[in-house]
């Protein structure tokens, strides 16, 4: 029998008994003691320092030749509706509330996203320590495609995984402890008090419009002693040595969306306040780790080298449509500005002798018990 969730009168079938199990390809099975060896190489670095590839040592192993980052349900009309712009396809619940597009090619770029955080973590789906005992029921704040709630199914198989979004678009064939919900997190939520004992958000500062609320709504409904954790990404350009220019296009592009969202709402750099957003809602036993997602295959190390591929053709294959939304509506220019714009930040973004990154930070807390 297929499985249906009921949100706010909306129908969704989400799930089948004995479908087959997606798995992301990013997690299929290797030796574990090489790729624990690797992980922690990694994990070193991208939380220090990393290594660029000295690039009179040798070639770049085909990563810069690979310049194409190619790494139903039931409802009601009124959600499953969508709205077009520029050619591209948005949510049309609560419209206008998220500015990015849902259609196939972002839902491609939302899972390389996802193998891109996995390869930086050495294959972990979270850090908040939930492993003691095994959390009951589990909540994936703009879950996307639904890609980490169906790991997240497939590792914790007697766990109740719930993903929420804007969007119906994830898939029906998931592990048959997941379930999707379309729903507004921005809203009160339905759920008891008390009721997931680990809430996962990443990426969501692009959306979000008020954090202190949401941090206050998910304090309520986490139960006495469960966690919370975002994953998120420091829309900032950073460098470790001088090879950054100051008129760097990236930092340009990333300056201007920055002004351009916080018209409309969302706080493009809100990662460095989830720590105190956290304590704030009354979270304790807060922590916090700061990885480095490098842009472009400048590291030496060979999985860095990966993540960083992920990292620039997460930018450059967004880059048209997550600009033209924002920068007509937010600041007001044409297509034409935009395209005109983006010529030079397509330019950086293949340059790898500019070791840039973008900080990625990962913030747990634990609600007291009670």
């Amino acid at each position: 029998m297929p499985r249906y969730q009921i949100a706010k009168g909306v129908l969704f079938q989400s799930g089948m008994t004995g479908s087959p199990q997606l798995k992301s390809p990013s997690r299929s099975p290797i030796d574990h003691a090489t790729q624990a060896e690797e992980a922690e190489a990694v994990a070193y670095q991208a939380e220090n320092v990393i290594e660029p590839q000295d690039w009179e040592e040798g070639g770049d192993d085909g990563y810069e030749s690979d310049l194409a980052s190619r790494a139903s349900t039931s409802l009601t009309s009124s959600v499953r509706d969508y709205a077009f712009e520029n050619g591209r396809r948005y949510h049309k619940f609560r419209e206008g509330q998220y500015q990015f597009p849902n259609d196939e090619p972002e839902q491609e770029r939302e899972d390389m996203k996802h193998a891109m955080v996995l390869n930086l973590c050495g294959g972990r789906l979270h850090y908040a320590p939930i492993d003691n005992p095994y959390p009951q029921n589990v909540l994936d704040i703009g879950t996307g495609t639904g890609i980490w709630c169906m790991d997240m199914g497939d590792e914790y198989p007697s766990s109740s995984i719930l993903g929420v979004d804007l969007s119906p678009i994830q898939p029906s064939w998931v592990p048959p402890n997941v379930k999707f919900m379309v729903d507004d997190v921005e809203s009160p939520w339905l759920h008891n008090t008390g009721y997931f004992d680990y809430i996962h958000a990443r990426h969501i500062s692009v959306a979000m419009k008020n954090m202190p609320q949401l941090c206050a709504e998910a304090f309520r409904c986490t139960k006495p002693g469960g966690w919370i954790e975002f994953q998120e990404m420091l829309m900032k350009s950073h460098c470790d040595d001088d090879s950054m220019p100051p008129d760097y296009g990236v930092t340009r592009w990333l300056d201007t969306m920055k002004a351009a969202l916080a018209v409309l709402g969302p706080d493009l750099h809100g990662a460095v306040k989830h720590e105190q957003y956290l304590k704030d809602a009354g979270f304790i036993n807060v922590q916090q780790r700061t990885f480095k997602i490098p842009i472009g295959t400048w590291p030496k190390n060979k999985t860095l080298k990966t993540v960083g591929l992920y990292g620039r053709m997460m930018i450059y294959d967004g880059l048209e449509a997550n600009s033209l939304r924002p920068f007509t509506r937010g600041l007001g220019w044409s297509t034409e500005q935009v395209h005109v714009f983006l010529i030079d930040v397509r330019k950086a973004l293949m340059d790898v002798s500019v070791h840039c990154y973008l900080p990625f930070y990962v913030t747990f807390g634990q609600k007291p018990q009670a």
